[in-house]
């Protein structure tokens, strides 16, 4: 750089690609141009605490002032901001190194990096310091005063910059040690210079950071008396001293420790992360230190919000960087079945772009990611087992989101079933009560496999012929009626060590629970059965009148009371399944269900016993249809379903 001195200021230039870098800055890093006053504010912060820090050994360092603060002050018509602390400050050298270069590893490297392609350049960019030139985003002129704690008043320095290829630096008399930045607002910037808004703005990013941000105490004007009127012009107005006033709270609740939390104190912290004013139904406080530092504070709420089957809506936890916020939905900390979860995650350090406003993906994330899923998941099983009641609300408000968990988060897929509850055949009501772990303990002796039926609403799976056995040997299944349950079964294969099978698809063999194939296996001769060669007639029979809605039809084991009921092959989508993909638009493939037929049921044997093709169509019609409607299914042809049951009721 060159230096060339005038009146004892000197005039000295950015590296040579300075310019272009600031314009890229100003016009394409930054989407959100008030992100300049935390920037601002997050470096003043930095200062106190490295003036903390260095005073530990030199308590001299405070100049006779132990209280730090941030201050900003606004002036609407000369159109300024400023931004001063009395932390650390810094000296000549400092300030040609920390402000005089853009960035530290080289900006000619920097540019050369660059690849056009937005992504990995904001990675790129994030591995440089270049935060406190985000003032060029709303000035077009910044000027720095500052001194070093400890120096003399005399070695204060003033650095100046209109955002072009050079900057100006001088020696100025600088009594208070730290530093002063003044920003000269853009003549379409003057939104800034308004005392509210800046206000605003504080609340919003840097309301938590532990160095009070102070401004001017806003004067209302007293209001006229009829006294003062009758005074006239003998009125004195005394003007008293500005005072000045915390912006921000100045304290995190997050950084506390749990045993000085109050119970109230968490419930108010939720209400104010979540705009939510119903109570939260638990939360966890935790900090961790070792080779990541970081405090999390989340909570379980205990209603739905409107927009959470909304799967692009916003979602996340609030994300800051050493108190200072940087964004309200961090998603890249919760999986998405975890969307619920509310709170906040303050690390010491996080991989950012340059704006702070894009989270790197690291392995460090990643790891944060997988403890905060682990906690979510413990805090719910705790819930679970020590308070019940509390669950089942839970369960009722977030219980269709959890069961996107298997599919989306293999290593804790055992952990995430746990948390599972489903109504069940042997318990009365449709309230999902019965998890897996009770389920497996009041398996029958030989039963190796946890059994469950799918279906549109609780009253038709309660009600389906696929139970009837079940019910008959006190076998139990769990009912499943939300609309993404076929789904998730489909991902989630077995707990425990079990299998799961859906009563309503493939063959179905209950000989180990109930015993029933002992006799015929020790006796050859039991298996003949005399009427075996008439049911593969019948069976050929109504295969034949039915063949363009049915891919098999055979005889049943599931059935005791019901004529008929429709299974689903092994390998063919399920009903709900269909549903689902219809209702999405998407192509379902072509299938046809499995018939299978009770013998001993009367409709059956008057089958079995017509002789008129005609009317055999017709009841093998009618044995398909209320197959189909007792599984849950729509009728192709209603109408003609009626019809053909009022033939067959009154001929």
């Amino acid at each position: 750089m060159t230096a060339k001195a005038k009146a004892g200021a000197e005039t000295l230039g950015f590296q040579t690609e300075a310019k272009q870098l600031l314009h890229l800055m100003i016009h394409s890093l930054y989407s959100n141009k008030e992100i300049f006053l935390r920037e601002l504010i997050s470096n003043a912060s930095d200062a106190t605490d490295k003036l903390r820090f260095e005073a530990l050994e030199n308590t001299a360092l405070y100049e006779d002032e132990g209280e730090v603060h941030i201050r900003i002050g606004v002036d609407e018509e000369a159109k300024t901001i400023t931004i001063s602390d009395n932390g650390i400050g810094m000296s000549r050298d400092e300030v040609i190194a920390n402000l005089g270069t853009i960035a530290r590893s080289g900006t000619a490297d920097f540019l050369k990096n660059l690849t056009g392609d937005q992504q990995q350049d904001s990675q790129l960019i994030g591995q440089f310091g270049v935060g406190f030139y985000s003032s060029f985003i709303v000035a077009d002129r910044v000027v720095v005063e500052t001194r070093r704690a400890g120096a003399a008043s005399s070695e204060g320095v003033r650095w100046s910059c209109d955002g072009e290829a050079d900057y100006q630096l001088e020696p100025i008399d600088r009594a208070e040690r730290g530093t002063q930045i003044t920003l000269h607002l853009k003549s379409d910037e003057a939104e800034f210079a308004n005392d509210w808004r800046l206000r605003s703005i504080v609340k919003k990013y840097s309301d938590h950071i532990a160095i009070p941000v102070e401004m001017l105490k806003q004067i209302v004007p007293p209001m006229p008396s009829m006294e003062s009127e009758e005074v006239g012009d003998e009125e004195t107005i005394i003007e008293s001293a500005p005072e000045w006033q915390a912006v921000n709270d100045a304290k995190a609740l997050w950084t506390r420790s749990r045993s000085d939390v109050t119970e109230d104190e968490y419930k108010e912290f939720y209400r104010h992360v979540s705009s939510d004013f119903a109570e939260p139904l638990t939360w966890s406080h935790n900090r961790v230190e070792g080779k990541q530092e970081y405090t999390s504070l989340l909570y379980i709420p205990g209603m739905a919000p409107m927009d959470l089957y909304q799967r692009e809506a916003s979602r996340g936890i609030k994300l800051y960087i050493k108190r200072t916020f940087i964004m309200d939905d961090a998603e890249q900390f919760m999986p998405m079945y975890l969307r619920f979860v509310k709170g906040v995650l303050d690390s010491t350090d996080l991989p950012l772009n340059v704006s702070r406003e894009i989270l790197q993906k690291t392995p460090l994330v990643d790891s944060i990611r997988a403890a905060l899923t682990k906690r979510v998941l413990d805090m719910l099983s705790k819930m679970s087992t020590s308070e019940p009641e509390k669950y089942a609300t839970f369960w009722s408000q977030f219980g269709a989101v959890l069961k996107e968990g298997p599919s989306e988060d293999h290593g804790n897929r055992e952990k995430i079933a746990k948390l599972f509850r489903f109504a069940s055949s042997t318990v009365d009501g449709a309230v999902p009560s019965v998890s897996l772990a009770d389920y497996i303990e009041r398996m029958k002796e030989g039963q190796d496999k946890i059994y469950y039926v799918t279906g549109d609403s609780y009253s038709i799976i309660n009600n389906s012929p696929y139970l009837e056995v079940f019910r008959k040997h006190g076998i139990e299944v769990l009912l499943m009626s939300d609309r993404i349950d076929e789904w998730m079964m489909g991902y989630l294969t077995e707990f425990d060590g079990k299998s799961f099978q859906d009563v309503a698809r493939g063959e179905l063999d209950l000989s180990k629970i109930t015993g029933d194939s002992t006799q015929k296996d020790a006796d050859p001769e039991a298996k003949k059965d005399p009427k075996s060669d008439d049911n593969a007639d019948l069976i050929a029979r109504i295969k034949s009148l039915l063949e363009q809605r049915v891919d098999d039809v055979r005889t049943t084991t599931r059935l005791t009371n019901s004529p008929a009921c429709l299974v689903v092959g092994d390998n063919d989508m399920g009903e709900q399944m269909r549903k689902i993909m219809e209702a999405a638009g998407q192509a379902v493939p072509e299938s046809k269900p499995i018939l299978e037929i009770n013998m001993e049921h009367p409709l059956v044997s008057k089958l079995s016993a017509e002789s008129d093709e005609g009317a055999a169509a017709i009841l093998a019609g009618v044995l398909f249809d209320q197959a189909a409607l007792s599984a849950g299914r729509p009728l192709e042809n209603p109408a003609q379903f009626v019809q053909e049951l009022n033939r067959l009721m009154f001929g």
